[in-house]
Formats: structure tokens, sequence, C-alpha cells
């Protein structure tokens, strides 16, 4: 079940079987994906289409070294193209790759169930809700350039949020306005309409954002 059906040169049989196996598991991992994380239409296709292209690499490259260094090139170039994407997208891009390697190398069987088994960890720990005890949440906040951010908001804080961090502050619109972001995790039955209503009053009614999908990007 484990060996290889390149054995040698590369037939049309093995080829075609290979690209073939490479498009179902592709569309396997796509639906995961949709089922358990919020995505769109572009990357769900890119699931698809991944494996496939690994395949192809793989299959061309067939232990030729020139072939190999050039191909790394230009996959290097695309990597500066990219935009970064949440933790689970770079895991399931990462996912859909390593099966177009074990699918270009011949190993049919082995891909298919490391396909099966690990779909089946990322359905059972979104059925189960893994991680989301973390209530962390987001919110940026405008302030005047004048205004001492580091503790006009403590006691506001302080009365909703259980903890909270600073983890960026920069100028905006020509370096009038402060943006604060901070990392937070508010109180239970707190009303975030009160909450951002007070943060309002001590920011001038400027902008203030609280996102609550906390998606840490720069993690990865």
């Amino acid at each position: 079940m484990f060996s290889s059906i390149i054995s040698g040169s590369l037939t049309i049989s093995s080829f075609i079987i290979c690209v073939i196996t490479a498009i179902i598991l592709g569309m396997v991992v796509a639906v995961v994906h949709m089922k358990t994380t919020k995505t769109n239409q572009s990357f769900t296709e890119s699931l698809v289409i991944l494996p496939v292209l690994v395949t192809v690499v793989i299959l061309l490259v067939n232990g030729n070294l020139g072939t190999s260094v050039a191909i790394a090139g230009a996959f290097s170039l695309i990597r500066f193209r990219s935009i970064p994407g949440n933790a689970k997208e770079i895991v399931n891009v990462f996912f859909a790759m390593v099966i177009g390697v074990a699918v270009g190398t011949g190993y049919i069987g082995f891909a298919c169930i490391f396909t099966l088994i690990t779909c089946m960890m990322l359905v059972f720990l979104y059925i189960i809700k893994f991680g989301e005890d973390n209530h962390e949440k987001l919110l940026k906040i405008a302030i005047p350039e004048d205004l001492d951010y580091e503790n006009v908001f403590d006691d506001t804080f302080n009365k909703y949020l259980n903890k909270y961090t600073l983890k960026q502050s920069k100028t905006i619109n020509m370096g009038s306005v402060f943006e604060l972001t901070y990392i937070i995790d508010i109180k239970k039955d707190i009303s975030e309409k009160e909450f951002i209503d007070d943060l309002r009053i001590r920011n001038g009614n400027l902008k203030i954002v609280l996102t609550h999908e906390f998606d840490n990007r720069e993690a990865l």
C-alpha cells in the first residue's frame, strides 16, 4: 500500500493516476476547509489546484537536480507575491502541498490515508470547538495626538476588561492622530456598547474598531 507506483521512467498511466488522485484529494481538503472555516471562493479553488500543481512539479523533477533548482527559484519568487493568511489557511496550504509531494512521488496509498486522517482530525477539532475558550479580541482606538494614551484608558479598561495589552501604537492622518491596537479580554456579561460608548468619551468620538474574531496573522 505504501509502495510507489512510479518505478523508473514516468508513464502516461502513472501520470494520469497521480493527477486524478491529486485533484480528488485537493477537493477533499477544500471541502473540509469550507465546512470548518470561513473562507472565500478564491482560496477554496486554490486548495483544489495546489496539490495538482505540486504533483506535476514533482513528476517533472523526477531526480533532475537542475530542474529542482529552477523550480525552487520559481516558488521563492511566488512566495514574495503572496499575501499572508491566518494560521488555519497557512496550515491548509501546507497540507495541500504535502499531498502534492506524496502523490507526485507515487505514494498514492500513503497520500489517501494521510489525507483521511488529517481531515478527520480537523473536523474533530472543529466539532469540539478546540481552542475557543480564548475570548481575546482586537481593539483599535484612534485618539488625538495631544492625548497621553499610556494611562488615559486604564480606569475604563479595568471596569470592563479582565486583561488588556497594548500591542501597537502608530500615527495616522499625517501624524495628527494616534492609532492604538490592544489585545483585550472582555468580562462576562459586559455590554460592548457601553464599553465602546465610554471609550468614545475619552477619545473625542474618533474611530473605534472592535474585532470579534481575534485573528493572529502576525503569529506566523
